[in-house]
């Protein structure tokens, strides 16, 4: 069996630091000189899964192609490795109390008191182990969530701490990620801060073996002497973060500083050629020197938090990049959006996506932005409920169902294009009426969206409830509304389109959960495209 090394990424200090994208970017560059990588979270919070948590509170939920709802932080591991996350990589203090009670329930524990060492600590170690194993990677990073001394933290730091122990210095590696302020008022930099947070990493009996510093002021060497000499690591295991324009600059900041060779030196692992990323400084450069600039409007109810829609915006930016474009995104609360001001708040803008969502708070002003859209051939992207909002928007302004809506909103409503489906409606738990993960989607070969791809069938990630009603579809295509997409096995629509409007796509699924930096998500790129011409 593959001897597996370990990776653990911890914060200290302050939350929103970006393990994450550290952890990315140290995979990409472990990638890139040849290793198979993979990179797991682990989120201190109970919830089985974010899947019922308010975007305010989580940010966007992640979806995998194995149905997991998941931690926004999958999509960076996903968008920097271009390789695909499962159920294994998001790991939850919920899912792990729900093993070892089930367990327990069962009699497994054959009468033992069940604690939190060693039953839930074993529990963090099975799963963080498991990855590995099942898929033999060289390297698994696993990012711990929230920071150092939070309560619900501290059984995972005390997992990693055996598993130090049980596996060898040799084959694991903690880095700690911490930030280095700078006091406007006396013009320095201060590294109390991390000194507190290395402290209370040793009190939990773990030493790090390098730490990341984030920071807004180049670090000098002085303070990386000082930094080393009192947290017990070689001054060259200090890493500058320092702030970046882009977060996909990160990697290549982690690469001039080395990290990718310490980690391999004190891993005991070949230091093989240098990674050129050539394709990676391709893309970085296209960021920083667009050729053009669009305006496009995400018209959406959790607008004050980008994060509830980060893969959207990650999606644009990598489209932006693809057509040399500069793509400046404008946030827009459907909320606000109402007749008499609609010109006014879409009235400049070149693309208008209406994005994904539940319930009914501001379906009026995504149904009224897919209608100004149409009316006014600006390019148009509905995703998931943005998709349902321009299929009622055009039954009740070109079909004449003036009472058309989704039962979701409407139960009673006389026309209802949108609808829960016969099967799912006994279902009662949140959840299980829900379509989650990959299903396959046969396109019109006639159909714009067809032409986008370059191929009839094609495979997208699905989180939602609710569907297009097919009692209608005939009176749709007859009125100039057009089916580019279904899935095989069900008939369901996945695509609506229509032919006679400059670009006008509305999508069932969710095309930002696949966007990559080395593979744009083709839907996006034309999208942008046509906002530009």
């Amino acid at each position: 069996m593959k001897n597996i090394k370990y990776i653990f990424v911890t914060g200290g200090v302050s939350s929103s630091l970006g393990k994450g994208i550290i952890s990315s970017s140290l995979a990409k560059l472990l990638q890139a000189r040849g290793y198979s990588v993979t990179i797991q979270k682990l989120d201190p919070y109970i919830n089985i899964d974010p899947g019922t948590l308010n975007p305010y509170e989580h940010g966007e939920c992640f979806v995998t192609d194995d149905g997991a709802e998941t931690d926004l932080d999958l999509g960076h591991y996903e968008r920097f490795l271009n390789k695909p996350t499962s159920q294994a990589n998001n790991v939850t203090t919920g899912k792990i109390y729900q093993t070892v009670i089930n367990k327990e329930r069962r009699g497994d524990y054959l009468g033992k008191t069940v604690q939190v060492i060693p039953h839930i600590t074993d529990e963090i170690k099975r799963r963080i182990k498991l990855l590995g194993n099942k898929f033999q990677y060289d390297v698994v990073i696993t990012e711990i969530g929230g920071t150092v001394g939070d309560i619900e933290s501290l059984p995972y730091i005390e997992a990693v701490r055996q598993l130090k122990w049980e596996i060898g210095s040799t084959n694991t590696l903690v880095i700690h990620l911490t930030l280095v302020p700078y006091l406007a008022a006396s013009r320095e930099l201060k590294t109390k801060p991390t000194q507190h947070s290395v402290k209370l990493l040793l009190e939990n009996g773990i030493q790090p073996d390098i730490l990341v510093l984030r920071t807004e002021r180049v670090l000098t060497n002085e303070i990386r002497s000082k930094v080393a000499r009192f947290c017990n690591v070689e001054i060259h295991s200090v890493i500058e973060s320092i702030d970046v324009s882009t977060i996909y600059e990160v990697p290549l900041l982690m690469q001039k500083e080395k990290l990718d060779i310490t980690v391999l030196q004190k891993l005991h692992l070949p230091v093989n050629e240098m990674p050129q990323l050539l394709e990676w400084k391709e893309f970085v450069d296209k960021l920083k020197h667009p050729q053009n600039e669009v305006k496009i409007g995400l018209v959406g109810k959790y607008v004050e938090l980008p994060d509830a829609y980060k893969s959207i915006l990650e999606s644009l930016v990598h489209a932006g990049a693809a057509n040399h474009c500069k793509v400046k995104v404008q946030m827009i609360h459907s909320e606000k959006i109402n007749k008499n001001n609609i010109s006014e708040l879409l009235g400049d803008l070149q693309g208008i996506i209406v994005a994904p969502g539940f319930g009914d708070r501001g379906i009026e002003g995504k149904i009224l932005a897919a209608q100004f859209a149409r009316e006014n051939q600006i390019s148009f992207l509905g995703i998931c409920l943005g998709m349902q909002c321009a299929v009622i928007e055009f039954a009740r302004n070109v079909m004449n169902l003036h009472d058309a809506h989704s039962t979701e909103m409407h139960i009673s409503t006389q026309f209802p294009v949108i609808d829960i489906m016969q099967e799912q409606k006994m279902i009662t738990d949140l959840g299980g009426t829900m379509r989650l993960g990959a299903y396959d989607c046969v396109l019109n070969e006639n159909s714009k969206v067809f032409k986008i791809y370059g191929k009839q069938k094609i495979s997208e990630r699905h989180r939602h409830r609710y569907e297009f009603n097919n009692q209608y579809l005939t009176q749709f295509e007859e009125n100039g509304m057009t089916t580019a997409g279904i899935n095989p096995e069900s008939g369901l629509v996945e695509i609506i389109e229509i032919p006679s409007h400059k670009w006008f796509v509305g999508v069932q699924f969710h095309p930002e959960y696949k966007s990559r930096v080395e593979e744009p998500h083709p839907i996006f790129i034309d999208f942008v495209k046509s906002a530009i011409s």
